[in-house]
């Protein structure tokens, strides 16, 4: 059974799911568009943590400028999706 959650999150709660998101979607896609055209050559986990350093800051504020635009998005298609189903 799932416990659903009725308060919305807060501001802080926002911001720290967006810096762990950001993170993790970061190391996984910098690592996989390291590792493909490498090989995993010598120094490629060099190349990859230089690359989710650069990509991290980037990808936290892109996540940030880009959140509500997604929440709402999902809203209006749940919004949507349950118009049609009558």
């Amino acid at each position: 059974m799932t416990v659903v959650n009725e308060t919305p999150p807060t501001k802080a709660t926002v911001i720290l799911a967006q810096v762990f998101i950001s993170c993790l979607m970061a190391f996984l896609m910098t690592g996989i568009f390291t590792a493909i055209p490498t090989a995993l050559a010598p120094g490629w986990v060099g190349t990859w943590l230089t690359c989710f350093v650069t990509a991290w800051p980037i990808a936290f504020v892109l996540s940030m400028a880009v959140g509500p635009l997604s929440f709402w998005l999902a809203h209006r298609t749940q919004h949507l999706l349950a118009i049609a189903r009558g």
